[in-house]
């Protein structure tokens, strides 16, 4: 069961270090990134916005298990003072008074949970570090896990333009519970306003009439059988491509109605981070999210989704006939 409390704090957290990623967005420095061992890039602002969402949570909540993506151990040698100076800063700025480098560090370190108790915090503070670093979307992912499920997802997208009586602002704070889905639209120049919107999928007549979302890079999604797989449905339009769990948040609110993230290569496992907040939005707007063999994803066995492979995100309705194509294809 999520409390008022975990919700309140969820929301601000990623209020807050949304807050801090806007602010950096553009700003980087020499120095401040690297190239983690799997090719990705990380940035003070990656490292900063971890740092953020850890305080804030445990300000309001206590002591805090956390899976996140980000190590501070990357940010402790000699060789990394500037940037490790410039995720301080970062911090210091958000909170809005000073902070030593070594509370820093703590504060990412409590991400070093294995996912192993019964109830825990699973973050990815910027989902999407190239599209960031492009200047375009990314997102803030946060989720409560209990017993192997997500019980609260929180999708922070600072720069997902927002429509319906919002048209021409930009930037949503997502926030899936039991009770449903809603997002808050940027009011001001606060990222996430203060009044929430329902947030329900798009359910299309036939699946000619679906969109498919995929991600913007190659690497992610395998997008030639992606292709095929539109090709055997009948879909025609142009697929959606965005950097991000924005993809969930595109499903969610019906930009689109498909979102499918292929294997790469043999034997890969998704990473928790990436996807618990995302599926949780779209299944509390009315979709469905399964791997690519249709089975549901599974949070009990540490920081991969060990027992899935790929995802598939639908609005729902013909969610069952996709899954048997991209089985069929994959094959």
């Amino acid at each position: 069961m999520v409390t008022d409390l975990e919700r309140t704090a969820a929301l601000d957290a990623v209020r807050s270090a949304a807050a801090l990623c806007a602010a950096a967005q553009g700003r980087l420095v020499a120095g401040e990134t690297l190239t983690k061992g799997d090719d990705s890039p990380v940035t003070v602002a990656d490292f900063a916005a971890q740092a953020v969402v850890v305080e804030s949570l445990a300000r309001r909540l206590g002591a805090i298990e956390l899976v996140g993506e980000e190590d501070p151990a990357d940010l402790v040698s000699d060789d990394q003072a500037t940037l490790r100076d410039g995720v301080t800063g970062l911090v210091a700025a958000q909170l809005g008074r000073d902070v030593a480098a070594d509370q820093v560090l703590e504060w990412i370190g409590v991400g070093d949970s294995d996912g192993s108790p019964d109830r825990y915090w699973t973050l990815d503070p910027i989902d999407g570090t190239k599209g960031f670093l492009r200047g375009d979307q990314y997102a803030i992912a946060l989720a409560l896990i209990e017993d192997g499920e997500v019980v609260l997802g929180v999708l922070g997208c600072p720069n997902l333009p927002n429509g319906g009586g919002t048209i021409g602002s930009i930037g949503s704070i997502f926030v899936a519970t039991d009770d449903g889905c809603e997002a808050y639209p940027t009011g001001g120049a606060t990222v996430g306003g203060d009044t929430p919107v329902a947030v329900r999928v798009a359910q299309p007549a036939s699946l000619a009439e679906a969109r498919f979302c995929e991600s913007v890079e190659a690497g992610h999604s395998d997008h030639d059988d992606a292709a095929e797989i539109a090709e055997r449905l009948g879909i025609v339009a142009e697929p959606y491509r965005i950097d991000s769990q924005c993809k969930y948040a595109a499903v969610a609110r019906g930009d689109a109605s498909i979102y499918l993230r292929l294997p790469t290569r043999p034997g890969y496992r998704e990473k928790i981070w990436d996807h618990a907040a995302g599926k949780f939005v779209v299944e509390r707007a009315g979709g469905v999210v399964t791997d690519v063999d249709g089975a549901p994803l599974d949070f009990r066995h540490g920081r991969r989704l060990e027992h899935n492979r790929g995802i598939v995100a639908t609005s729902g309705r013909f969610h069952d006939q996709v899954v048997s194509v991209v089985r069929d294809v994959l094959a």
